[in-house]
């Protein structure tokens, strides 16, 4: 454990490096790209360019805490978180405790008069939107645009008039319908709602699950870019009229095809400042959740042929390897976000997010090289951690990666745990929890965590407390150790532990991964307790090392 002698004026805050994985980069180095071209679950993902030729990036972010990733790039290839749109979700009585799968569906983000704006749609209250006239940096609080049950995957169009219109779709489970898109205008400034929705399209029959849709004017013509035929088999759809209120004529743009890229669609349209056209969408790869690929744009008999349309029918298949877009002779250096963490800084990771609203006492950064968890005490009728809003999570950035952290665990009373986790609607924890005088090491496992469904513990070996008190603190009985999981191709992941950071123990059984509500497994830190009173324990995080074996 890095020593706590250090002092805080002599430890730096470290500025954000350009940080390149080990384990996946689409940037080939030869002036080509290798979808996907974000290799992590950025579901729904949407785009825009600012005034200096930057991109901007956000994502669903559903009940995640900090929600609303932003990530900027200068080639729409490598990709930098920079930050976040959203501190927390309210009402705050609904967000503070789990809410797996609720809250931001489907975001848009839009450069619009100086500002950058993302409106978003929360199935159960309406549209939202922040703004703001820095990405990276504090967004405004957010404002409720309009009330509507149901109302899901909001896009803002600001007209050349400055009239401001915006379409949406709508959640069956909360609605009572769905497969249609509607318009509706807003006031200028895009906070309120001042007509009634009009439904532009049906997908019912031929385009059943439409949704996801984005707004564009281009060439005369009000263009919305929309997903249809289900997450995981579905195309993408383009429609344009003369009025924004239609009526609308469609073409399927983009396909499978004969790739291995399922569902290609629900993404958003851009054009760089060198005159390129460029989607960037998902494909849905199970426990992976929904990955980002990029797409060209090629403008054909007035439609927007995406990927490469080699049969001239004016539906494109997804590109796996090509030509990067035009950056006007800018050497752009390779860079992905982040993945490890080493800790040092005061200020949490931005690859890092809670599974509810954060609360101080779950835990804090420290200036001494390490972040330290809380343990949370579960609730009187525990199940399993589906309920827990503490665990400290990420997104699995490739198909394969090592994934390796140093621990010191303070147990303050029987029966507090922690570990590493792969958490989705099954999960499997490696833990160190305090029994008696001693520490035991565990498999915690749970299959269908949403349904209430008990946990499966298999205790794994029996470790002796530390030598001593590595911290100098009131008396706890403490645990130094070292934990690994390895991800294989196949979303198959195995344990390993280690008492000296060299030689490592595979444990356990193999966990088969499984995705979580709306979204792919995610792994990192439980740190829990069981109900009842006494003194809560903590672990120190000394870092997370992300790697390819």
């Amino acid at each position: 454990m890095k020593k706590l002698l250090l002092l805080f004026s002599t430890l730096p805050i470290l500025a954000s490096a350009q940080y390149r994985s080990q384990v996946w980069s689409p940037d080939n180095g030869d002036g080509t790209y290798t979808n996907p071209v974000i290799n992590a679950d950025y579901s729904d993902p949407d785009v825009c360019v600012g005034p200096n030729g930057d991109y901007y990036m956000t994502a669903s972010s559903f009940s995640s805490i900090p929600g609303l990733p932003i990530l900027h790039s200068r080639d729409l290839v490598n990709w930098r978180i920079v930050g976040h749109a959203l501190s927390k979700l309210t009402p705050e009585e609904d967000f503070n405790k789990t809410s797996h799968g609720n809250g931001v569906w489907a975001p848009s983000i839009r450069y619009h008069a100086g500002e950058y704006y993302i409106y978003w749609g929360d199935p159960d209250r309406g549209c939202y939107m922040v703004k703001t006239k820095d990405p990276a940096g504090k967004w405004d609080d957010p404002i409720l645009v309009f009330a509507g049950k149901g109302v899901i995957d909001t896009t803002p169009l600001w007209d050349e008039d400055g009239r401001c219109y915006l379409v949406n779709g709508w959640a069956g489970s909360r609605a009572g319908f769905k497969s249609v898109l509607s318009v509706r205008e807003l006031t200028p400034d895009g906070t309120s709602a001042i007509s009634n929705p009009v439904i532009v399209f049906d997908g019912n029959n031929a385009h059943r699950t439409v949704e996801g849709p984005k707004f564009y004017k281009h060439d005369g013509y009000y263009w919305i870019l929309a997903p249809a035929g289900g997450v995981p088999t579905g195309w993408q759809l383009a429609m344009r009229s003369k009025s924004p209120y239609g009526p609308y004529e469609h073409k399927i743009v983009l396909a499978q095809g004969n790739t291995q890229v399922n569902g290609p669609h629900q993404g958003g349209w851009v054009r760089t400042p060198q005159g390129e056209d460029w989607f960037l969408h998902f494909q849905d790869k199970g426990p992976y959740g929904r990955v980002v690929h990029l797409q060209p744009v090629h403008w054909t008999k007035g439609w927007p042929v995406m990927g490469e349309d080699k049969d001239g029918d004016l539906c494109g298949d997804p590109v796996i390897k090509y030509k990067k877009p035009s950056t006007g002779g800018e050497k752009i250096i390779i860079e992905n976000p982040v993945e490890s963490d080493e800790f040092n800084d005061v200020k949490l990771g931005l690859q890092w997010q809670w599974s509810a609203n954060y609360n101080q006492s779950y835990g804090q950064p420290t200036p001494y090289g390490f972040y330290r968890l809380y343990t949370r005490k579960q609730s009187k009728d525990f199940v399993n951690l589906w309920e827990a809003p503490n665990l400290l999570l990420q997104k699995t950035p490739a198909d394969a990666f090592v994934a390796t952290t140093h621990l010191t665990f303070a147990a303050k009373k029987e029966g507090q745990y922690t570990g590493l986790i792969m958490m989705g609607l099954d999960y499997s924890a490696l833990v160190i929890k305090r029994v008696g005088d001693e520490f035991q090491l565990q498999q915690i496992t749970c299959k269908s965590a949403d349904k209430g469904k008990p946990e499966i513990v298999k205790v794994l070996a029996t470790l002796k407390p530390s030598d001593s008190d590595p911290v100098n603190y009131e008396p706890a009985l403490y645990r130094d150790i070292y934990l690994r999981l390895t991800v294989k191709e196949g979303a198959v992941m195995t344990f390993a532990y280690s008492l000296n950071g060299k030689k490592f123990i595979t444990v356990g059984d193999e966990f088969k991964m499984r995705e979580g509500k709306w979204i792919g497994a995610k792994f990192g830190y439980l740190a829990e307790e069981p109900y009842g009173k006494g003194i809560t324990g903590f672990v120190n995080i000394d870092w997370m090392r992300v790697t390819k074996k």
